[in-house]
């Protein structure tokens, strides 16, 4: 009987050892995890809800959202895709839904479904899970793999490393010859401290747009005016695409916001039209943008020297432009990131040159495997991470002969 040991419960993990163990019946499958605790990633996910997947149906389009393995993606998805993965989880009674955003869910809105599919897969097929399992080495004997645990030792016909990016296993994947992209954080948020977003907790806009001032960095999406700064898909989109320049910066830089994604000549003439219709009404009072809440739009408008008591019909030109200006050219100094609640994803991992993508294997040693971020693979926010960690588990389990 031949053995698949998988080193790291993630989603990758589970994924591959579950479908491996369902399609050879005489594989001896063993999961090895590092602590008590298992699949705690998936746990938190998506809010506690898991984002399982995004309802992106054509592999072209779904791979433009990975800043990193975008190319190299392309044709594993056209071997298990999003659609694959919801029947997949249908057909184990766990029901999706599609929320309006494309995001997908368990109809339970709790990530408990996906945890408790995994674990009664994994005890249906036999499935070894071993915690409190840390590896400290890999080698290679002749065609089998000895893996040294804090326990114990196993040889294994077959591992794949799932481990996600946790640091402590790159050592030991660089002593097995692969070179690995030093990690950076990726999918953060910017903390900013000015007085145009104090006291705003909560305020968004539908559609704005950031642009990284002096970069050719930029992105559209929602914005969400947290405590600690600026959120939301539009920001958490940006910090993704600019992991590796935003991390040679420090994390100090300056960011252009638009609150509405349009030019400044349309809003000017949308605030002239403003100021002609509605002359005696206090500026700071009356908005002509939907999209803008109130308070926001009353700190815009201070920002731009426009007074309280200002009517429409006292608006300068020198003001207006200056509104016009804050609407759609605001300047935020930005001075460090928060991690993306307790979601943490890292640019960096495995160099994918050193990957076959029609098996997920490593291209230095047959029957080694990777998949998940371990990989220098990461997406946007949206379901995109976990899909890349389906279709990986899934490609290993059928590379397995």
């Amino acid at each position: 009987m031949k053995t698949f040991v998988v080193i790291g419960g993630g989603a990758a993990g589970y994924f591959a050892a579950i479908n491996a163990a369902e399609k050879h019946p005489d594989l001896k499958v063993i999961i090895l995890e590092a602590s008590a605790k298992v699949l705690q990633k998936v746990k938190v996910s998506g809010g506690g809800r898991c984002n399982v997947t995004n309802a992106c149906f054509d592999p072209k389009e779904l791979t433009a959202f990975y800043p990193r393995g975008q190319k190299e993606l392309r044709g594993p998805f056209h071997q298990f895709m999003t659609g694959d993965t919801m029947q997949w989880f249908e057909d184990r009674d766990v029901p999706l839904k599609i929320e309006d955003d494309n995001r997908v869910f368990p109809k339970s809105n709790n990530s408990q479904s996906i945890i408790s599919c995994f674990l009664g897969q994994a005890d249906k097929f036999g499935i070894e899970l071993l915690t409190n399992h840390r590896v400290s080495a890999i080698k290679k004997q002749g065609n089998v793999f000895e893996i040294a645990t804090s326990q114990e030792t196993f040889m294994a016909d077959y591992v794949l490393i799932a481990t996600g990016s946790t640091a402590k296993m790159f050592p030991i994947i660089e002593k097995l010859g692969h070179e690995i992209m030093a990690p950076v954080p990726s999918l953060f948020t910017f903390n900013i401290k000015d007085e145009r977003l104090k006291d705003l907790l909560g305020i968004s806009v539908p559609f704005g747009s950031v642009k990284i001032v002096s970069t050719k960095l930029n992105a559209q999406g929602p914005i969400l005016i947290t405590h600690w700064g600026l959120s939301g898909p539009g920001i958490l989109k940006l910090s993704a695409w600019g992991a590796l320049e935003l991390h040679q910066k420090g994390y100090q830089f300056e960011i252009e916001v638009n609150w509405l994604s349009k030019n400044q000549e349309d809003v000017l003439e949308l605030l002239k039209k403003t100021k002609t219709e509605n002359p005696k009404k206090k500026i700071a009072l009356h908005s002509p943008l939907e999209t803008i809440s109130k308070r926001l739009w009353e700190r815009l408008a201070i920002s731009s020297q426009i007074l309280e008591s200002t009517t429409w019909a006292e608006l300068s030109s020198l003001k207006m432009q200056n509104l016009a200006k804050q609407l759609t050219q605001s300047i935020f100094k930005v001075n460090g990131k928060s991690t993306f609640k307790e979601e943490f994803v890292t640019a960096g991992g495995v160099d994918l040159k050193e990957i076959n993508f029609k098996r997920f294997e490593s291209k230095l040693h047959p029957n080694l495997f990777f998949a998940g971020e371990v990989l220098n693979i990461d997406a946007v926010t949206g379901g995109f991470n976990f899909q890349n960690a389906w279709t990986g588990g899934w490609i290993v389990a059928n590379a397995l002969n």
